[in-house]
């Protein structure tokens, strides 16, 4: 394997031998939590490092992408009910709720969230 290292063009000044257990171990799959890193210069399992701040809002960002997408599409077949004059009151009331909670879920700040409770849900 040190000839596809050496033909990678990476720095390998720290590079140390290994015995085929440690190896295996390593080149498995990573427990829960974990990712490989180097502890004392050899292979060991340390914590998944805690995501930044700028990690963190792009989580955010992506869960309020999906929860409008939900939003939206629990909107428009109730909308459509209602443009074609067939909305029980049940649908009329909840395409109400459900145009609030997008509205709210819109107003979210990403970088400090606090996320509308769904139609239907108790609130927490």
């Amino acid at each position: 394997m040190l000839p596809a290292y050496q033909s990678s063009w990476d720095d390998l000044s720290d590079l140390i031998d290994i015995d085929d257990t440690v190896e295996a171990e390593f080149n498995g799959v990573s427990p829960v939590g974990k990712v490989r890193g180097v502890v004392d210069g050899m292979p060991a399992w340390v914590d998944v490092p805690l995501p930044t701040y700028e990690e963190k809002i792009a989580d955010a960002e992506k869960m309020k992408l999906s929860l409008k997408a939900n939003a939206d599409s629990e909107i428009a077949w109730r909308q459509d009910a209602v443009d074609a004059g067939i909305a029980t009151d049940e649908e009329t009331v909840a395409l109400a709720d459900w145009k609030k909670y997008r509205v709210l879920l819109m107003r979210v700040d990403t970088a400090k969230p606090v996320w509308p409770t769904l139609p239907g849900e108790q609130a927490s």
